[in-house]
């Protein structure tokens, strides 16, 4: 595997395998199992896979955990020479962002962005946006995968690569979960033991209310899964059940919903989401 720090050098060293097909695999590094599925997927659908890891500044607001995100650049390293990775691109800040942050030309998707995590995070989906968008630019891959956890981003990207005819295809990769059922992130390594305890009731909670879909109206579900989530030590940032595929309200045409949540437990944040076959809620006639 190469290990490329410099975007000049990134495209030299693709340059010869423009014949081939390129899949690109964007991530923050400390990779865990969910990082290397998607990885997996790459291998199997591309000739070339890059991997990209940068955290990206962009993307974290004020009071985040940017300075505290972990990296683990060595391990990382060793991890994706055992997954076959071809090109390890890990640019520094000043090479991928040259200029001042302040001034550095940013991505919109508007109204999805704003949405959810954006609502809490604002900015957030500008910057993932925008680094994505570069990332796309400078590798030129022919595929693209990002993993369903993080359900409003894939979105989004998918948004951006249609609105700005970007020629990449996504591929969305499956959330690899603990046996517990807690869906990997680096951020767990934040828990303390006791909320590591906690942790998986988020999605047993997510897949209890997926089980009631249709048996009352989804707005009324969406409360009530906040309401627990609550009741047992998280704090409810959103619940929301929308149309997985427009994330917009649920409607007569809905073939799916999504259910999407994020919660703090304790001093870490945490987002899980599950895609159901949509039942509409029709009341009993009395």
């Amino acid at each position: 595997m190469d290990t490329v720090t410099q975007i000049a050098a990134l495209r030299e060293r693709l340059a010869a395998c423009r014949s081939q097909r390129i899949a690109l695999v964007p991530t923050m590094g400390n990779l865990h199992a969910g990082h290397l599925a998607l990885v997996a997927q790459a291998r199997r659908a591309a000739d070339v896979v890059v991997v990209s890891i940068f955290v990206n500044p962009l993307q974290f607001g004020e009071n985040e955990d940017l300075a505290q995100y972990p990296r683990t650049l060595a391990a990382d390293q060793a991890a994706l020479v055992q997954a076959g990775v071809d090109v390890l691109f890990s640019p520094s800040v000043s090479a991928l962002y040259p200029r001042p942050l302040t001034d550095q030309t940013q991505v919109s998707v508007p109204g999805i962005s704003d949405l959810f995590c954006g609502a809490s995070r604002p900015g957030h989906f500008v910057g993932v946006a925008t680094v994505v968008c570069k990332l796309l630019n400078i590798v030129q891959p022919d595929i693209a995968v990002f993993g369903r956890k993080d359900y409003q981003q894939l979105h989004i990207v998918r948004q951006m690569v249609f609105d700005l005819a970007l020629p990449v295809q996504i591929l969305a990769a499956e959330t690899v979960r603990e046996p517990d059922g807690l869906a990997l992130s680096s951020r767990n390594q934040y828990l303390s033991p006791a909320e590591r305890a906690l942790a998986p009731l988020l999605f047993q909670q997510i897949q209890h209310t997926a089980a009631q879909l249709g048996k009352m109206p989804p707005d009324r579900l969406a409360s009530e899964l906040a309401e627990g989530l609550d009741a047992a030590g998280f704090c409810t940032d959103y619940a929301r059940i929308v149309d997985a595929d427009k994330l917009i309200p649920l409607h007569s045409g809905s073939e799916h919903a999504v259910i999407l949540v994020a919660a703090w437990l304790g001093q870490t944040r945490l987002i899980d989401n599950d895609v159901v076959p949509y039942f509409s809620f029709q009341p009993e006639e009395s």
